[in-house]
């Protein structure tokens, strides 16, 4: 089987297609596989560096805010949108695969379109619970449509074939128990705390946690683990204005980057986080309570609608970033710990979100469509 994967400009794109692609050669490891991605973009870096063979294309969104700037940007987008699809449509063809599969972001709209024009069997995936602009269009005419949770079906147009498969998650995830992380991290019976802005870091989550943490360190009640991000070198400094020695402190873990994660969440009691759509089906993966922060720096507002989609299942609490300060999220905290059975509510409802088996859901669904086309 030749499989062509199209997804780019954010990890949450691509990371779902690479999962997706190490299943498939696990199941039939004589499977080929091409990815093609934006250049430029990090799937450069990220698609070889997983060993698939990797092509790029020119190609690039277009902005909404009007400014001279912009209207340079959207000329040369537009001429990316004729280049593009001439781009893809030859490597589709050199190529010759058996189906093709969008994860979303610019690059996937050239070359699934050229695809389905080829009349060659097309599907996509959306990860978030509001669809981006891309699959929005695509899933018109996709042979299906692979949903991370039901919820982005009634943004999608009427006759779009969508089956719900959810995001795929890393079986180190899935597999970490919260004992022996527990045993692990070298933590106690207290309650631990995990807390995050991604990779980059987040300045209102960093000075919202900054108090938190101020205030762990006097009361002893928590144990919290923080990753402040790149951006966030400075929150050691902040915890010392504060008044905090973060060495005096040995169930205050501090540091740039969470590189145990799966560890982390197993250990964790609550989480505080963005509300990316793959991090969230980790903690559902999981079944952790959560207290979630939406970025309002993203399309559409989409992470708002990933963590609605939890919060209107009972499955996690919500706090919006312009409501966001030291003295909110502790108060957040405080009521969520005040009462035991709402950590647990929260926890166990995540769990039920959680769908386990989404690479072999989304593996069945390219079979289906396969022999749906083949007759």
């Amino acid at each position: 089987m030749k499989v062509l994967f199209a997804g780019g400009g954010t990890a949450g794109h691509i990371n779902p297609a690479l999962a997706v692609a190490g299943y498939l050669r696990e199941q039939e490891p004589e499977t080929r596989i091409l990815y093609i991605g934006a250049k430029g973009g990090m799937e450069e870096r990220l698609v070889p560096a997983a060993g698939y063979d990797f092509r790029s294309i020119r190609v690039s969104g277009f902005q909404r805010k009007l400014s001279w700037t912009n209207v340079r940007r959207n000329a040369a987008a537009a001429v990316h949108v004729i280049t593009a699809s001439r781009e893809a449509r030859k490597i589709i063809m050199e190529f010759q695969p058996d189906i093709c599969v969008g994860t979303g972001g610019y690059v996937a709209g050239p070359v699934i379109r050229e695809a389905i024009k080829l009349k060659i069997p097309a599907v996509i995936h959306e990860q978030n619970a509001f669809p981006g602009v891309t699959n929005r269009v695509l899933a018109k005419k996709a042979d299906r449509t692979m949903l991370a949770v039901s919820d982005a079906q009634k943004y999608l147009p009427e006759g779009a074939r969508c089956v719900v498969t959810g995001n795929p998650v890393r079986q180190e995830i899935i597999r970490a128990q919260r004992g022996e992380a527990r045993k692990k991290l070298g933590l106690d019976e207290r309650p631990l705390i995990l807390s995050f802005g991604g990779s980059l870091g987040a300045r209102k989550i960093n000075e919202a946690v900054a108090d938190l943490l101020a205030e762990s360190a006097k009361t002893g009640r928590f144990q919290h683990i923080h990753g402040y991000g790149q951006w966030g070198r400075w929150f050691p400094d902040l915890m010392k204005q504060k008044g905090v020695n973060l060495s005096a402190h040995r169930e205050l873990d501090v540091r740039e980057y969470i590189s145990n994660m799966p560890d982390c969440l197993a250990a964790a009691d609550l989480v505080i986080c963005r509300a990316g759509a793959i991090t969230l089906s980790e903690i559902q993966a999981q079944g952790k309570a959560a207290v979630l922060i939406p970025s309002p720096n993203v399309a559409e507002n989409h992470q708002y609608h990933n963590a609605m989609a939890l919060v209107d299942r009972g499955a996690a609490a919500i706090l919006e970033e312009k409501d966001l300060t030291g003295q909110s999220l502790c108060k957040k905290v405080n009521e969520l710990f005040a009462d035991p059975k709402a950590i647990q509510t929260l926890g166990e409802n995540a769990r039920k979100m959680a769908i386990l088996n989404a690479n072999e859901r989304i593996e069945k669904v390219i079979r289906e469509v396969l022999t749906e086309r083949n007759g």
